[in-house]
Protein backbone atom coordinates (compact mmCIF):
# COMPACT_ATOMS: atom_id res chain seq x y z
CA UNK A 1 0.00 0.00 0.00
CA UNK A 2 1.09 3.74 -1.19
CA UNK A 3 1.83 5.75 2.46
CA UNK A 4 1.33 9.43 1.62
CA UNK A 5 4.85 11.67 1.51
CA UNK A 6 3.49 14.11 4.17
CA UNK A 7 2.90 10.86 6.65
CA UNK A 8 7.01 9.59 6.40
CA UNK A 9 9.33 11.94 8.55
CA UNK A 10 13.03 11.81 7.07
CA UNK A 11 15.69 11.37 6.40
CA UNK A 12 16.98 10.84 9.70
CA UNK A 13 20.56 9.87 10.42
CA UNK A 14 21.68 6.41 12.31
CA UNK A 15 25.47 4.87 12.86
CA UNK A 16 26.53 1.39 12.65
CA UNK A 17 29.87 -0.61 13.32
CA UNK A 18 31.71 -2.73 11.00
CA UNK A 19 35.29 -3.51 11.88
CA UNK A 20 34.97 -0.97 14.38
CA UNK A 21 34.98 2.31 11.49
CA UNK A 22 31.47 3.96 13.11
CA UNK A 23 29.55 4.24 9.79
CA UNK A 24 26.33 6.60 8.64
CA UNK A 25 23.07 5.98 7.06
CA UNK A 26 19.96 7.71 6.39
CA UNK A 27 16.73 6.67 6.51
CA UNK A 28 13.78 8.01 5.23
CA UNK A 29 11.31 6.06 7.42
CA UNK A 30 8.50 4.04 6.14
CA UNK A 31 9.68 0.93 8.02
CA UNK A 32 6.63 -1.53 7.93
CA UNK A 33 7.39 -1.74 4.17
CA UNK A 34 10.16 -3.56 2.03
CA UNK A 35 13.54 -3.02 2.30
CA UNK A 36 15.36 -1.15 -0.25
CA UNK A 37 19.22 0.26 -0.04
CA UNK A 38 20.47 2.44 -2.24
CA UNK A 39 24.16 2.68 -2.32
CA UNK A 40 26.20 5.84 -3.78
CA UNK A 41 29.38 5.69 -5.75
CA UNK A 42 32.86 6.27 -5.07
CA UNK A 43 34.19 10.12 -3.77
CA UNK A 44 30.32 10.76 -3.42
CA UNK A 45 27.96 10.60 -0.27
CA UNK A 46 24.32 8.84 1.10
CA UNK A 47 22.44 12.51 -0.43
CA UNK A 48 23.14 11.39 -3.60
CA UNK A 49 19.69 9.48 -3.38
CA UNK A 50 17.98 12.21 -2.00
CA UNK A 51 15.42 12.87 -5.31
CA UNK A 52 15.28 9.48 -5.69
CA UNK A 53 14.22 8.59 -2.29
CA UNK A 54 11.92 11.23 -1.86
CA UNK A 55 9.75 9.50 -4.27
CA UNK A 56 10.56 5.60 -3.57
CA UNK A 57 9.75 5.90 0.44
CA UNK A 58 6.30 5.95 -0.72
CA UNK A 59 7.00 2.04 -1.30
CA UNK A 60 9.83 1.15 0.59
CA UNK A 61 11.95 1.21 3.84
CA UNK A 62 14.40 3.46 1.65
CA UNK A 63 18.05 3.67 3.57
CA UNK A 64 21.23 5.29 2.13
CA UNK A 65 25.12 4.39 3.73
CA UNK A 66 27.70 6.73 3.76
CA UNK A 67 30.32 3.91 2.88
CA UNK A 68 33.56 4.18 4.54
CA UNK A 69 35.60 7.05 4.35
CA UNK A 70 32.77 8.65 2.84
CA UNK A 71 30.29 11.23 3.85
CA UNK A 72 30.01 11.24 7.22
CA UNK A 73 31.49 8.17 8.26
CA UNK A 74 34.12 7.29 9.67
CA UNK A 75 37.42 7.01 7.50
CA UNK A 76 39.75 3.83 7.59
CA UNK A 77 42.76 4.35 9.96
CA UNK A 78 44.76 2.38 7.56
CA UNK A 79 43.65 3.61 4.39
CA UNK A 80 41.92 0.39 4.29
CA UNK A 81 38.99 0.62 1.35
CA UNK A 82 39.18 -2.59 -0.24
CA UNK A 83 35.91 -3.85 -2.41
CA UNK A 84 35.40 -7.31 -0.22
CA UNK A 85 35.51 -4.29 2.89
CA UNK A 86 32.95 -2.64 1.76
CA UNK A 87 30.92 -5.42 0.55
CA UNK A 88 31.62 -6.70 4.35
CA UNK A 89 29.91 -3.13 5.20
CA UNK A 90 26.98 -3.48 3.49
CA UNK A 91 26.31 -7.23 4.73
CA UNK A 92 26.89 -5.85 8.13
CA UNK A 93 24.37 -3.09 7.27
CA UNK A 94 21.36 -5.61 5.67
CA UNK A 95 22.40 -7.83 8.73
CA UNK A 96 20.97 -5.39 11.24
CA UNK A 97 18.10 -4.12 9.46
CA UNK A 98 16.89 -8.09 10.34
CA UNK A 99 14.83 -8.61 7.28
CA UNK A 100 14.41 -11.78 4.95
CA UNK A 101 14.80 -10.35 1.61
CA UNK A 102 16.32 -6.64 0.59
CA UNK A 103 16.32 -4.98 -2.79
CA UNK A 104 19.00 -2.98 -3.51
CA UNK A 105 20.11 -0.02 -6.02
CA UNK A 106 24.01 0.76 -6.70
CA UNK A 107 25.45 3.16 -8.56
CA UNK A 108 29.21 3.42 -10.22
CA UNK A 109 31.44 1.90 -7.26
CA UNK A 110 28.33 1.41 -4.97
CA UNK A 111 27.03 -1.06 -7.67
CA UNK A 112 29.87 -2.98 -7.85
CA UNK A 113 29.81 -3.23 -4.11
CA UNK A 114 25.77 -4.50 -4.60
CA UNK A 115 26.81 -6.77 -6.87
CA UNK A 116 29.09 -8.93 -5.30
CA UNK A 117 26.85 -9.05 -2.17
CA UNK A 118 24.22 -10.28 -4.29
CA UNK A 119 26.13 -12.78 -5.91
CA UNK A 120 27.49 -13.88 -2.35
CA UNK A 121 24.16 -13.62 -0.85
CA UNK A 122 21.34 -14.58 -3.83
CA UNK A 123 18.73 -15.74 -1.39
CA UNK A 124 18.22 -12.40 0.64
CA UNK A 125 17.79 -9.77 -2.28
CA UNK A 126 14.84 -9.44 -4.04
CA UNK A 127 15.79 -7.44 -6.96
CA UNK A 128 19.22 -6.01 -8.21
CA UNK A 129 19.63 -2.27 -10.17
CA UNK A 130 23.33 -1.18 -10.75
CA UNK A 131 23.84 2.25 -12.62
CA UNK A 132 27.23 2.26 -14.16
CA UNK A 133 28.26 -0.33 -11.69
CA UNK A 134 29.95 -3.48 -12.66
CA UNK A 135 33.71 -3.28 -11.49
CA UNK A 136 36.58 -3.43 -14.03
CA UNK A 137 35.52 -2.98 -17.83
CA UNK A 138 37.03 -6.04 -19.46
CA UNK A 139 39.76 -3.30 -21.10
CA UNK A 140 41.06 -2.69 -17.67
CA UNK A 141 40.75 -6.11 -16.62
CA UNK A 142 43.04 -6.95 -19.65
CA UNK A 143 45.91 -4.44 -18.60
CA UNK A 144 46.27 -5.76 -15.24
CA UNK A 145 46.22 -8.72 -16.42
CA UNK A 146 49.45 -7.75 -18.50
CA UNK A 147 51.19 -6.87 -15.75
CA UNK A 148 52.98 -9.06 -12.69
CA UNK A 149 51.68 -9.45 -9.02
CA UNK A 150 54.81 -7.65 -8.17
CA UNK A 151 54.32 -4.59 -10.54
CA UNK A 152 50.99 -4.21 -9.08
CA UNK A 153 51.88 -4.07 -5.34
CA UNK A 154 55.09 -1.80 -6.41
CA UNK A 155 52.75 0.40 -8.46
CA UNK A 156 50.10 0.35 -4.75
CA UNK A 157 52.74 0.86 -2.52
CA UNK A 158 54.06 4.22 -4.76
CA UNK A 159 50.43 5.41 -4.94
CA UNK A 160 49.71 4.78 -1.46
CA UNK A 161 52.97 7.33 -0.42
CA UNK A 162 51.86 9.76 -2.62
CA UNK A 163 47.93 9.66 -1.43
CA UNK A 164 49.80 10.31 2.39
CA UNK A 165 51.47 13.32 1.48
CA UNK A 166 48.09 14.65 -0.31
CA UNK A 167 46.63 17.48 1.75
CA UNK A 168 42.57 17.63 1.08
CA UNK A 169 42.27 20.49 -1.07
CA UNK A 170 40.55 23.53 0.22
CA UNK A 171 38.11 25.81 -1.39
CA UNK A 172 37.44 29.38 -0.57
CA UNK A 173 33.91 29.29 -0.47
CA UNK A 174 30.77 26.78 -1.67
CA UNK A 175 30.52 28.48 -4.56
CA UNK A 176 34.17 27.53 -5.89
CA UNK A 177 33.00 23.53 -4.61
CA UNK A 178 30.22 23.78 -6.52
CA UNK A 179 32.99 25.52 -10.21
CA UNK A 180 34.59 22.23 -9.70
CA UNK A 181 31.47 20.14 -9.27
CA UNK A 182 29.99 21.24 -12.06
CA UNK A 183 33.12 20.90 -14.13
CA UNK A 184 33.25 17.27 -13.50
CA UNK A 185 29.58 16.74 -13.84
CA UNK A 186 28.57 18.66 -16.96
CA UNK A 187 25.26 17.24 -16.98
CA UNK A 188 23.96 17.91 -13.45
CA UNK A 189 21.81 20.96 -13.52
CA UNK A 190 22.73 23.65 -11.37
CA UNK A 191 19.87 22.61 -8.69
CA UNK A 192 21.26 19.37 -8.24
CA UNK A 193 25.06 20.03 -8.08
CA UNK A 194 24.48 22.51 -5.37
CA UNK A 195 22.64 20.10 -3.23
CA UNK A 196 25.56 17.49 -3.84
CA UNK A 197 28.13 20.24 -3.11
CA UNK A 198 26.40 21.52 -0.30
CA UNK A 199 26.15 17.85 1.35
CA UNK A 200 29.65 16.96 -0.13
CA UNK A 201 31.13 19.53 1.96
CA UNK A 202 32.92 19.86 5.37
CA UNK A 203 34.25 23.58 6.59
CA UNK A 204 37.85 23.40 7.93
CA UNK A 205 38.55 25.27 11.03
CA UNK A 206 40.11 28.00 8.90
CA UNK A 207 36.99 28.58 7.40
CA UNK A 208 37.49 26.81 4.44
CA UNK A 209 35.75 23.83 2.94
CA UNK A 210 36.91 20.57 1.95
CA UNK A 211 35.43 17.65 0.09
CA UNK A 212 34.68 14.86 3.03
CA UNK A 213 35.74 11.86 1.53
CA UNK A 214 39.12 10.39 1.86
CA UNK A 215 41.90 11.01 -0.44
CA UNK A 216 42.88 7.00 0.22
CA UNK A 217 39.42 6.03 -1.51
CA UNK A 218 41.49 6.67 -5.44
CA UNK A 219 42.85 3.85 -4.70
CA UNK A 220 42.29 0.71 -5.99
CA UNK A 221 43.53 -3.05 -4.67
CA UNK A 222 46.15 -4.40 -6.01
CA UNK A 223 44.88 -8.05 -5.44
CA UNK A 224 41.55 -8.60 -6.65
CA UNK A 225 39.18 -12.02 -7.74
CA UNK A 226 39.95 -12.90 -10.98
CA UNK A 227 37.46 -12.18 -14.00
CA UNK A 228 36.92 -15.73 -14.01
CA UNK A 229 35.82 -15.52 -10.15
CA UNK A 230 33.81 -12.48 -10.76
CA UNK A 231 32.07 -14.14 -13.22
CA UNK A 232 31.03 -16.99 -11.45
CA UNK A 233 29.61 -14.49 -8.41
CA UNK A 234 27.66 -13.07 -11.43
CA UNK A 235 26.18 -16.04 -12.08
CA UNK A 236 24.93 -17.04 -8.99
CA UNK A 237 22.77 -14.10 -8.77
CA UNK A 238 19.30 -15.61 -9.46
CA UNK A 239 16.88 -12.64 -9.05
CA UNK A 240 16.40 -10.07 -11.48
CA UNK A 241 18.80 -7.68 -12.10
CA UNK A 242 18.47 -4.14 -13.83
CA UNK A 243 21.66 -3.00 -15.34
CA UNK A 244 21.24 1.25 -16.36
CA UNK A 245 23.60 2.90 -18.55
CA UNK A 246 24.20 6.41 -20.06
CA UNK A 247 24.99 6.25 -23.79
CA UNK A 248 27.32 9.28 -23.68
CA UNK A 249 28.97 7.91 -20.19
CA UNK A 250 32.95 6.88 -20.31
CA UNK A 251 31.79 3.05 -19.36
CA UNK A 252 31.26 0.61 -22.29
CA UNK A 253 27.69 -1.36 -22.61
CA UNK A 254 28.29 -4.64 -20.86
CA UNK A 255 26.20 -5.64 -24.29
CA UNK A 256 28.61 -4.49 -26.59
CA UNK A 257 31.80 -5.96 -24.09
CA UNK A 258 30.23 -9.29 -22.84
CA UNK A 259 29.80 -8.73 -19.25
CA UNK A 260 26.02 -9.01 -20.06
CA UNK A 261 26.35 -12.81 -20.82
CA UNK A 262 27.55 -14.26 -17.63
CA UNK A 263 23.95 -12.73 -15.99
CA UNK A 264 21.23 -15.31 -15.60
CA UNK A 265 18.22 -12.73 -15.81
CA UNK A 266 19.55 -9.57 -16.62
CA UNK A 267 18.55 -6.65 -18.52
CA UNK A 268 20.18 -3.69 -19.64
CA UNK A 269 18.86 -0.14 -20.29
CA UNK A 270 20.74 2.16 -22.44
CA UNK A 271 20.09 6.03 -21.81
CA UNK A 272 20.65 8.74 -24.31
CA UNK A 273 21.69 11.71 -22.95
CA UNK A 274 23.42 11.06 -20.25
CA UNK A 275 26.76 10.23 -18.71
CA UNK A 276 27.65 8.20 -15.95
CA UNK A 277 25.42 9.57 -13.35
CA UNK A 278 22.43 8.06 -15.32
CA UNK A 279 20.25 8.46 -12.37
CA UNK A 280 20.81 12.63 -12.36
CA UNK A 281 21.01 13.35 -16.26
CA UNK A 282 17.99 11.56 -16.86
CA UNK A 283 15.92 11.35 -13.77
CA UNK A 284 12.11 10.69 -14.46
CA UNK A 285 12.66 7.80 -16.86
CA UNK A 286 15.07 5.89 -14.69
CA UNK A 287 12.73 6.46 -11.75
CA UNK A 288 10.52 5.58 -13.58
CA UNK A 289 11.55 2.36 -14.88
CA UNK A 290 13.38 1.49 -11.09
CA UNK A 291 9.96 1.85 -9.91
CA UNK A 292 8.64 -0.41 -12.05
CA UNK A 293 11.42 -3.06 -11.38
CA UNK A 294 11.02 -3.25 -7.84
CA UNK A 295 7.76 -3.33 -8.22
Amino acid sequence: MTTPLGDIPGPTSHTYISQRLRLRYVDWGNRDAPLLVLVHGGRDHSRNWDWMAEDLRRDWHVIAPDLRGHGDSDHSPDGNYRLESHVYDLAQLIHQQEVDTVSIVGHSFGGSIAIRYTGLYPEKVRRICSIEGLSLMPQEMAHRARTTADERMRDWIDEQRQLSGRAPKRYTSIEEALQRMIAENRHLSQERARHLTAHGLMRNEDGTYSWKFDNYVRSFAPVDMTPAEIHELWARITCPTLLIYGKQSWATSPALDGRLDHFRNAKLSMYDDAGHWVHHDRHDAVLAEVRAFLA
